[in-house]
């Protein structure tokens, strides 16, 4: 009885320790269905042939990194310069991107009041096969108008930055007027992001090739935008 009951309890030890195993083995690897998502391409685009800054096309991906080509008046070459969007700025285009709703839409968002002399603007989305443009001069739409807004501003920020690196090396004359022009800027809350200028304007502010005025014209400026 005794090497029964021990024989019986020897086969239920390896009846659960062979049952272990595959339990285990099971919880090391889970099953995991991965989602992939289509990268996603996002685009604006404006034009007024008699501005000075004739065309802008803005494109960049789901991160906010791209690139902004302006062209000017008089000019035959394009400018192409990388841009990334702040964190701040892309959480609020994202934002406006999403309340369209815009590759399930086919809205027209042109108001009915026409403003042609203001540049006709485009906004575009592609993701995978699927991919729309919409173009207006105006619109009521306050989701659509937060995008152009928010693009203009990055655009101008972009082109800013661009003259000033182009004033620095050609034309140090040339730097008081632009710090008057992010001044303007400021006021209006015509940038994108200022503090993305912050680094640019503290190179400013030791660079002896500009003039003295554009430099303490840096400095305050840097407070302004840290305040």
């Amino acid at each position: 009885m005794l090497l029964s009951a021990a024989i019986s309890i020897c086969a239920q030890d390896q009846s659960s320790k062979h049952n272990a195993r595959p339990q285990q083995a099971a919880s090391a690897s889970p099953s995991v269905t991965e989602t992939k998502t289509e990268a996603v391409k996002y685009s604006y685009e404006f034009s007024q042939p008699k501005f000075v800054v004739n065309h802008i096309v803005l494109e960049h991906d789901a991160n906010g990194r791209g690139t902004v080509t302006f062209e000017r008046l008089n000019e035959s070459v394009p400018v192409v310069e990388p841009i990334e969007l702040s964190a701040a700025a892309l959480e609020r285009i994202t934002a406006a991107w999403q309340a369209l709703q815009f590759l399930d839409s086919a809205t027209n968002y042109q108001a009915d009041k026409q403003f042609p002399h203001l540049g006709t603007m485009r906004i575009g989305m592609q993701r995978g096969d699927r991919k729309r443009v919409a173009e207006f001069n105006w619109t009521n739409n306050s989701n659509a108008s937060t995008l152009v807004s928010e693009y203009r501003k990055a655009a101008d920020q972009a082109i800013l930055i661009f003259d000033i690196s182009v004033a620095r090396e050609n034309q140090p004359l040339g730097v008081p007027k632009l710090m008057e022009l992010i001044e303007s800027l400021l006021k209006r809350d015509g940038l994108s992001d200022p503090r993305q200028l912050l680094k640019l304007l503290q190179d400013l502010t030791t660079d002896e090739h500009v003039p003295l005025i554009a430099r303490n014209h840096a400095q305050r400026l840097i407070k302004k935008i840290e305040k």
